[in-house]
């Protein structure tokens, strides 16, 4: 049995203030406890998504986490958190208060969690401020961002002084799509998750990759949820765009597509092992790291089963895709983390 590290999943505090009684203005998610390990997440009084206790309660994610052979979970927020919408010092607030928290579990079980913050992106200013915290004090790995931030793409010139800096504190970027695109047109058969999540983040690389960011900072860490969504499927179309429209695609970056494959990580999240087999082929195993998007049903619900039930993967393909790509994504932060729990963690 491998050790395995989860990199993709989400937790929230059993309770948090008022937002709106906090800021004065509304659009904020609140919590519902209304059974024993059972709650509602809310938005403005309408329902967002009913969650279990695995979502806040560490024990129930501790014993789980046994069950399935889980050593380590990275810890991150959920994405609908990151109220890139509200005002720049009202999110940076809201950020600080989920890092805390993150911060907290990690101290008191520091060999069995790692955390990613979350910062204000609407203010790269603010964010910067929140990354350096997240990294230098709360020693974090690095943070989770969303796909897109509001209007801007990530290859906005505006985010690139984020990027820099994420770079050059050595953080990890785990980019989780969120306010998906077309939402208001798909809203039925739950196709803002099943079609919007997996554009969101083709959206995303492709931004980044067209954009420059990833030649103009070739040490950034970043990875990319579920599989890397719909880009696997659909880069050969990408490429070729890229090859036939040179004045459409090649306007901010010169370089191919294709040669940014095995430059960027992804989780292992997609539900399908011929897709993860394509997925391996294309951009490596050595940039593909477990993610089971665990507490959501969306989610692998026993994290690395399907990889374990692939009997055409070897030994060392398994053991990379459990534990040794997670341990090169998360860099020193991880290191650290470890250290720290043989000198007296839990």
């Amino acid at each position: 049995m491998f050790a395995k590290i989860d990199i993709h999943t989400h937790i929230l505090p059993k309770n948090w203030p008022d937002l709106r009684e906090r800021y004065g203005y509304g659009g904020w998610l609140s919590i519902d406890h209304h059974g024993p390990g059972c709650a509602r997440l809310m938005v403005d009084g309408k329902l967002f998504r009913e969650v279990g206790a695995n979502l806040w309660d560490v024990n129930v994610r501790l014993a789980e986490c046994e069950k399935h052979g889980v050593q380590m979970q990275v810890l991150s927020t959920v994405p609908v958190m990151f109220s890139y919408g509200a005002k720049p010092k009202h999110t940076l607030d809201l950020s600080r208060i989920l890092n805390d928290h993150i911060a907290d579990l990690i101290s008191r079980s520091p060999a069995r969690f790692a955390g990613l913050g979350t910062v204000p992106m609407q203010d790269p200013e603010r964010a910067i401020a929140e990354l350096e915290r997240c990294v230098n004090h709360l020693h974090f790995a690095g943070v989770q961002i969303g796909t897109h931030v509001n209007d801007w793409n990530l290859n906005e010139a505006s985010l690139f002084p984020f990027f820099q800096a994420a770079e050059k504190l050595g953080a990890a970027v785990f980019v989780h799509p969120w306010d998906m695109m077309g939402k208001d047109r798909m809203q039925r058969y739950w196709l803002p998750w099943l079609v919007g999540m997996p554009a969101e983040s083709s959206r995303a690389i492709c931004s980044m990759i067209f954009g420059g960011v990833f030649e103009r900072l070739p040490k950034l860490r970043v990875a990319f949820a579920h599989g890397g969504g719909s880009f696997p499927a659909t880069f050969g179309r990408i490429s070729h765009g890229f090859e036939a429209r040179p004045d459409l695609c090649a306007v901010d970056n010169p370089v191919p597509p294709r040669n940014y494959l095995g430059k960027f990580f992804v989780d292992s999240l997609t539900h399908d092992p011929d897709m993860l087999r394509h997925l391996i082929g294309l951009i490596g195993v050595e940039k593909i790291a477990l993610g089971s998007d665990y507490p959501f049903p969306l989610g692998e619900k026993e994290p690395g089963r399907m990889i374990e039930g692939m009997k055409d993967l070897d030994a060392a393909t398994r053991e990379r895709l459990f534990s040794g790509t997670a341990r090169e994504w998360l860099g020193v932060a991880y290191i650290k983390s470890i250290g720290h729990a043989r000198h007296g963690g839990q």
